[in-house]
């Protein structure tokens, strides 16, 4: 009886450390939750549809943007929807409001998704801009 107790013991302070280590983790806040903290709307359109770093991709706008037709005009869908948001992500970091409206329009409507960034694309694009002006800057500093 005494033994089990003294398990029962053990296995909750277990459990309570492994729940103050998972708040720790989620209070933790990323460059881009930070910078976007004083606009929750924005933040929702851009996390789910920027790149952070859209220079480590190996494709570029034209590329995507060929692919997602090609594949479209295939029939295949969820590659040319996926492409669409690639070319969608590009042109955030290009800062073409069109063209994001354009791409990401293309993607919802082939994936019946409702996108939060072509509500606020304008707003998006901007704090995008900014976003990578400040933080892309910044990291190349460090890698030179």
């Amino acid at each position: 009886m005494i033994a089990m107790n003294f398990f029962r013991g053990l296995f909750r302070r277990k459990k309570k450390e492994e729940v103050i280590e998972n708040a720790e983790k989620k209070s933790e806040s990323t460059e881009l939750e930070t910078f976007c903290s004083d606009a929750p709307e924005i933040l929702e359109a851009l996390k789910d549809t920027m790149f952070i770093n859209p220079l480590r991709l190996d494709v570029s706008l034209k590329d995507a943007l060929s692919k997602a037709k090609q594949f479209e005009k295939e029939g295949d869908n969820i590659r040319a929807a996926l492409w669409y948001r690639v070319a969608g992500g590009l042109a955030i970091y290009e800062g073409d409001v069109s063209k994001v409206k354009d791409y990401f329009s293309r993607y919802a409507k082939l994936t019946g998704k409702k996108l939060k960034i072509l509500e606020v694309a304008e707003e998006a694009v901007k704090k995008a801009q900014e976003y990578y002006q400040r933080y892309l800057k910044e990291k190349e500093k460090l890698t030179v």
